[in-house]
């Protein structure tokens, strides 16, 4: 069964390296919003969370970053998919591994799936771990070493992971370079790889047809990238997929391409081995924002419900209710 998730903080990555943020965080309402989604489904959602590894920070400093209070979340059925990021300018693996060491020791117990570094092909944004030296390496020792604390801690049902956006252009060899680089050492540490895809928001989808795009999409990177790479055995995790609303960009018609791309994904879960899909994400980091990277979420940032919502919110008991029949 294809589990959905969810990033349910404010702050949002922005182009140039820029952070974008408003309202701080409030766990209470966001709490409220995520019983509202999750409450008929037979599995609870993963809450998308970050944490980074720094040079300043070194590799004891493992509180999350976002969102904030994220412990607060939880509950007895939602779990973390823990993004740990990896942005040391000195390329300093062997810190980061001991980083990702002791992130699964402190979050282990409250974890469903550990995804070592953010969009690592992408370079030129120093918010994404592609723009650090060493990126290739930090992957293969970090998913080792995510692995081996899982299992010593006995946390077996942790999913160990990585994520790209799509691979094209200088970053179409990615993930060939990494398996070269990771070998076997690295496909047995991997339980899935992750996509972070935005299908009509930084390209626009030229006939408009946000369904068959999707199809495209994700057929091309399972048969193209992954295969081709030796990875074509793991499920695939939709890690990030949004649309935002702004100026000339409605907020029905951000309703319309979620329930397009999400339906689209859940008629792909068999045939393309999708195992997971997230939401990026789940209330605007500041509505009063000029840029489409402060509009991604359902909800305002004083947690309105914006049409999408339950569009969303719909998805998800409906797939709960058909894999409940099922059984």
């Amino acid at each position: 069964m294809m589990q959905f998730g969810i990033y349910p903080g404010g702050a949002a990555g922005a182009d140039a390296g820029r952070l974008v943020a408003g309202n701080p965080d409030d766990p209470d309402r966001i709490v409220t919003a995520l019983n509202r989604i999750d409450g008929q489904a037979p599995d609870g959602l993963l809450v998308r969370a970050y944490t980074w590894f720094r040079d300043e920070t070194g590799s004891d400093g493992t509180d999350i970053i976002h969102p904030s209070h994220a412990d607060q979340l939880l509950g007895a059925r939602r779990r973390f998919d823990l993004v740990v990021q990896y942005r040391s300018s000195r390329g300093d693996v062997d810190g980061y591994a001991r980083f990702v060491r002791n992130v699964v020791r402190r979050y282990g117990h409250l974890t469903a799936a550990v995804q070592v570094t953010e969009e690592p092909n992408v370079t030129g944004n120093a918010l994404l771990d592609g723009a650090h030296p060493r990126v290739l390496e930090a992957i293969v020792q970090g998913a080792a070493a995510a692995r081996e604390e899982a299992r010593q801690a006995g946390w077996t049902d942790i999913r160990i992971g990585l994520n790209t956006t799509p691979l094209f252009g200088p970053s179409s060899s990615f993930l060939s370079d990494l398996a070269a680089v990771g070998g076997t050492a690295l496909r047995d540490s991997l339980d899935y790889i992750g996509l972070d895809m935005f299908p009509d928001v930084f390209v626009p989808v030229a006939d408009g047809d946000i369904r068959k795009a999707t199809r495209d999409l994700l057929a091309w990177h399972r048969r193209d990238r992954l295969e081709p790479a030796g990875l074509g055995h793991l499920p695939l995790h939709i890690t990030e997929h949004g649309w935002p609303t702004g100026p000339g960009r409605s907020a029905a018609r951000q309703a319309v391409v979620l329930r397009d791309v999400i339906e689209t994904v859940l008629e792909l879960a068999d045939d393309l081995r999708i195992a997971a899909y997230e939401l990026f994400s789940l209330r605007d980091a500041d509505s009063s924002g000029d840029s489409p990277f402060h509009h991604f979420g359902i909800m305002t940032d004083d947690y309105v419900p914006k049409p999408a919502f339950d569009v969303f919110r719909s998805l998800v008991e409906q797939r709960g209710v058909r894999s409940a029949s099922a059984l």
